[in-house]
C-alpha cells in the first residue's frame, strides 16, 4: 500500500497511532556503529542498555509528533558525518572559531556528533519548531548539565521568531531532512531565510540531505495529504539556488548527488 493511500491517515497521525508505514516497532539495523559509539562514549550509556534507552526516548518523541524520521529511527543516522565536507566542517569549527547551526535539529543528534568530535560547544546552535524535542535530546544524550550549546525554538517562516537572534552570525548550517517538508515556493522562502542567517562573507557553507526524486516535482506530503512537498533532483536543486541567489544578491556553488539507500 502506498503511503498516500493510507485510510484515515490524518486521524491516525492526530492520535499518534503506530499502525502507519513509517513506524518501525523494531530498531533492526538502524543503530549503527556511529550512533552506538556516540551513546556509549559521549553519553556514557552502558552498551547493554543502549537499545532500551533509544526505544524509550523514541516513543516519547512519537507522542509529541509522529515524524517519519522518529518512527523509522532515522535520527540515529548521524548523517552529517557521512557528508564529504564533514572533515572540513570540523576543521573550520575547531581552528577558525566559526559558528554552526543544526536547522530542524529534532533531538540535536547531529550537533552532538559535531561536539563529540571536538568542535567548541559554545559555537554550536540547534533550532527546531518543537522545543519538546530539545528536552528529549538532553534525555537521549544525558548531557543537560554538560552541553553548553544553545537551542532555539522557532518557526523558520516567522520573521519575528527567536531564530532571528542568529541573523548574520552563522558560518555553517546543516539542514538535514528539512527542505523536502515543503512545497517549492516555501523552499525558496526557507532558503532565503537561511541566507539571512549566514554572515555576509564568502565561504559560508550549507550541507544536508533531503528526500528527492529522479524526476523533480511536487508530491503528496507523506504525513499530511492536504499538503504538498517538492522533491528535487540535482538539476532542479541547482536551479532553485540560482533563484535564491538572484533574490538575495548572493551567489552559490551547488554540489549534489543521489543516494539510493
Amino acid at each position: 500500500m502506498a503511503e498516500t493511500d493510507i485510510p484515515n491517515a490524518s486521524t491516525k497521525i492526530a492520535n499518534r497511532a503506530k499502525d502507519v508505514p513509517w513506524y518501525n516497532p523494531d530498531i533492526g539495523n538502524k543503530l549503527g556503529d556511529s550512533a552506538r559509539e556516540l551513546l556509549e562514549t559521549y553519553s556514557k550509556i552502558p552498551a547493554d542498555e543502549v537499545e532500551e534507552h533509544v526505544y524509550k526516548i523514541r516513543d516519547e518523541a512519537w507522542n509529541i509528533f509522529p515524524y517519519p524520521c522518529i518512527g523509522g529511527f532515522r535520527f540515529l543516522d548521524l548523517a552529517i558525518s557521512l557528508s564529504p565536507h564533514y572533515q572540513t566542517i570540523l576543521h573550520r569549527l575547531k581552528t577558525n572559531n566559526e559558528t554552526f547551526l543544526d536547522l530542524g535539529c529534532c533531538f540535536g543528534q547531529e550537533l552532538r556528533k559535531v561536539a563529540s568530535d571536538g568542535a567548541p560547544q559554545a559555537n554550536l546552535y540547534g533550532s527546531d519548531l518543537r522545543p519538546e524535542f530539545f528536552t528529549l535530546g538532553y534525555k537521549l544524550f544525558l548531557d543537560k548539565s554538560t552541553l553548553t550549546s544553545t537551542f532555539i525554538a522557532g518557526d523558520i517562516f516567522d520573521p519575528l521568531s527567536p531564530l532571528s537572534v542568529l541573523d548574520g552570525k552563522i558560518d555553517i548550517i546543516y539542514a538535514g531532512s528539512f527542505l523536502h517538508l515543503f512545497g517549492y515556493e516555501e523552499q525558496v522562502e526557507v532558503c532565503k531565510r537561511i541566507v539571512k542567517l549566514f554572515k555576509e562573507k564568502e565561504g559560508c557553507l550549507l550541507v544536508g540531505r533531503q528526500a528527492g526524486n529522479l524526476v523533480a516535482g511536487e508530491r503528496i506530503h507523506r504525513t499530511n495529504e492536504s499538503e504538498r512537498m517538492y522533491r528535487h533532483n540535482v538539476e532542479s536543486f541547482k536551479k532553485m539556488w540560482e533563484e535564491v541567489g538572484e533574490a538575495t544578491g548572493t551567489k552559490w556553488r551547488v554540489e549534489g548527488g543521489v543516494d539510493y539507500s
